[in-house]
């Protein structure tokens, strides 16, 4: 087992041979974090080919861009910025990302429902996460699988925080809504 530390110095070296335009040290670093740079824009871009052609793109962005690294976060969380914000562009490129009005919905509109989270599945969450409109589908992706904050997803999106929280919190209980009713389609409880 290699130590996380020795991990750190390898990739630290390889990032320094890519400096020089290694290109096996390249190859590397790319074999090294194509499939999480993959995931992380077909969350985003829910298309294969876009997914797939964005990585190229991405990657040769930060090949060019390497002494722009200064290494104040690791190499990885530095590459998935460039990833994540080539998918936005590309999404909002192809006009697909859908934007929903930030209008205040009154409490005694939501209705709270209850859900026995022992039962779901990842997958079936990752499906019905798939299913919402962009900008929700977007910034729970960020918050919940990528891991960012507030505001950390304030600044990708160029959003306020104060936005950032109020789409997040209506992303999940839209989220919340979108599994109640899969889960009553798939009990046979109508819907």
């Amino acid at each position: 087992m290699i130590s996380l530390e020795s991990q750190k110095t390898h990739i630290n070296q390889l990032i320094e041979r890519c400096k020089k335009n290694d290109s096996t040290a390249q190859m590397q670093v790319y074999q090294n974090y194509y499939k999480a740079m993959y995931n992380t824009s077909y969350r985003i871009l829910k298309d294969e080919f876009e997914a797939e052609d964005l990585i190229q793109e991405a990657f040769l962005t930060a090949f060019t861009k390497l002494n722009s690294f200064k290494g104040e976060v690791t190499f990885g969380a530095w590459l998935k910025r460039i990833v994540i914000n080539k998918s936005l562009t590309q999404l909002k490129k192809v006009t697909r990302y859908d934007e929903v009005k930030m209008d205040v919905i009154p409490n005694y509109e939501i209705e709270e429902v209850e859900i026995d989270y022992s039962s779901l599945e990842v997958q079936r969450v990752l499906s019905c996460l798939q299913s919402l409109k962009d900008n929700y589908r977007i910034v729970l992706t960020l918050n919940l699988i990528e891991g960012y904050d507030y505001e950390e997803i304030a600044q990708i999106l160029n959003y306020t925080n104060e936005n950032v929280r109020t789409t997040i919190s209506r992303a999940k209980k839209k989220l919340k809504q979108v599994l109640v009713n899969d889960t009553n389609k798939t009990q046979g409880y109508g819907g």
